[in-house]
């Protein structure tokens, strides 16, 4: 095995980091990962960087060891890497690459004021997520590290900074920081000076682009493996240093990457902790609160609706199932859990029976929600079964994407022939692509390769920078080369299934103000 012919995609995902060693053929031949989990400090939700670190190199580790009982040598060298993250959220550093303030991850709903001037200043939504909606909440708060900012980054381009030396970011990556001018393939700069023309009284001694990532487009080089960089993901010395980086994306762009997803009219649904459908699209849309406009890893603008909750609601009701088992003796074993009751779901009612489900853990921009406060209801004549119980989270967990999405289909009339969907939810084989069926109305895809997710997005960005032709566009190179001959599952959900959703949804809507009252009696 030659290990120069194969590329390393790593993605660090909201409860999991992965790592994803593919071959020539694109195949996944070796595979690490590392559980983790954000916690809820100070009113922030965060992660250490010393977890990053930690986290990052008991995946790598576990990637080599595979390669090791696979293949029977060392893993010394690959030809290419990639490493990708969880969108947006705050990183500050000074000139000498001392942390400012507390990583602020995409899952805080802290920056309205912020988010809101913003919208009004570009004409263009900023999302609460966003890094400059960070930033500027930042400056409104007067916060005292604002004068010592050198670097502002993402999780991803922290780890690309830290294995290369260069604070540089894949366009996709950096469309969750700033708007990006998908004809000039970098930051609006017209945006870029109204920010700095707001916020010059303050005095700070940079401006916006002084302290932003450089932007790269898919197949660019963003440097090499430092030596620093290989022990810093490789603390034993084995890995070796001098391999060439691709630009760090977002797990968006590299979900649009592992489902071929990137050419105009294509769209994809990402479902994990968080979910967020991607339509790339080839005309301007209006400003919608609800819709973000990113853009592929190649600048493609994408209409994207991100929901920061999605399957966290149904991992805490598993986990309380695998109890209950283990209480009575059973198997609690949560592989065979997950699918049972995914499986199960299908022998609901397509409406749920009268059950409602709220699964936000966190705060909901779609629904204009500050906080979050799982909330189950039911009514006393409710059909309150296993199958109705399982189903209603299944579908509470695609509800909000759908009122997104809704926005896109009706009053942009935008498209969705067909969607690719991957991510944990999907794992169950028919089960969560049935549900998204029935909530979009289209087709839904799963490929096998669905359930590598991030990592393997994050690989093929580096094959495409390794592998290419000098004039093959990101979108061939896709579609030629490594899904030619893809082999995936498609499924259409039957009219009960869509008719059921379109009246569990109003259900839905119409008693979210109990998930407010929650949030409002409990919470505060």
């Amino acid at each position: 095995m030659d290990l120069k012919n194969t590329v390393l995609g790593i993605e660090l995902g909201s409860t999991r980091i992965k790592a994803v060693l593919i071959d020539q053929t694109h195949t996944p031949i070796a595979s690490g990962s590392h559980d983790w989990e954000n916690h809820l400090e100070n009113g922030v939700w965060t992660y250490s960087l010393k977890e990053v670190r930690t986290g990052l190199q008991e995946c790598y580790a576990e990637l080599a060891a595979d390669v090791q009982k696979k293949f029977g040598i060392p893993l010394t060298t690959v030809g290419a890497i990639g490493v990708s993250g969880m969108m947006h959220g705050y990183l500050p550093f000074d000139k000498d690459g001392q942390q400012l303030a507390a990583f602020r991850t995409w899952r805080n709903t802290s920056t309205g004021p912020a988010a809101s001037e913003l919208t009004d200043l570009f004409g263009f939504n900023i999302p609460q997520r966003w890094s400059i909606a960070h930033l500027y909440q930042a400056i409104l708060n007067n916060e005292d590290h604002l004068p010592r900012l050198s670097v502002l980054t993402t999780l991803a381009g922290y780890i690309h900074w830290k294995m290369s030396g260069k604070s540089v970011m894949g366009i996709g990556e950096a469309s969750g920081m700033f708007p990006i001018d998908s004809a000039k393939l970098d930051y609006d700069q017209e945006m870029a000076d109204k920010f700095d023309a707001q916020t010059a009284q303050k005095g700070y001694d940079w401006k916006l682009r002084d302290v932003l990532p450089h932007v790269l487009t898919a197949g660019q080089e963003a440097g090499h493996l430092t030596e620093e960089g290989a022990k810093f993901l490789d603390p034993t010395g084995t890995l070796q240093p001098g391999i060439p980086l691709a630009p760090p994306e977002g797990d968006a762009g590299t979900g649009m990457a592992a489902t071929n997803s990137v050419r105009v009219h294509t769209g994809n649904v990402s479902a994990g902790t968080s979910d967020f459908a991607m339509i790339v699209v080839d005309k301007p849309l209006g400003v919608h609160r609800e819709i973000d406009m990113v853009t592929t890893p190649a600048g493609q603008p994408v209409a994207m609706v991100h929901c920061n909750n999605c399957t966290s609601d149904i991992n805490a009701w598993v986990n309380l199932f695998s109890e209950f088992a283990e209480a009575i003796g059973a198997d609690g074993d949560k592989n065979k859990l997950y699918p049972l009751l995914f499986k199960k779901a299908l022998e609901g009612n397509p409406d749920c029976g009268g059950l409602l489900s709220y699964n936000y853990f966190s705060g909901e921009g779609v629904t204009d929600l500050d906080a979050g406060c799982p909330v189950f209801v039911r009514t006393p004549d409710s059909r309150f079964t296993l199958a109705n119980f399982m189903r209603t989270h299944l579908l509470s967990a695609l509800a909000t994407l759908k009122i997104g999405l809704d926005i896109l289909t009706e009053q942009e009339k935008v498209q969705i022939e067909k969607l690719y969907g991957h991510g944990g939810f999907f794992k169950t084989p028919g089960v969560g692509q049935r549900m998204l069926s029935a909530a979009v109305g289209a087709p839904v895809s799963v490929m096998e390769t669905a359930g590598e997710g991030g990592p393997y997005g994050m690989a093929l960005l580096g094959a495409y920078l390794l592998w290419k032709s000098s004039d093959e566009t990101l979108e061939d190179y896709l579609e030629n080369k490594v899904f030619a001959n893809a082999e995936s599952s498609d499924l259409m959900a039957d009219s009960s299934d869509i008719t059921g959703f379109a009246d569990f949804l109003a259900g839905y809507r119409q008693a979210l103000p109990v998930e407010r009252a929650a949030i409002e009696t409990i919470l505060e």
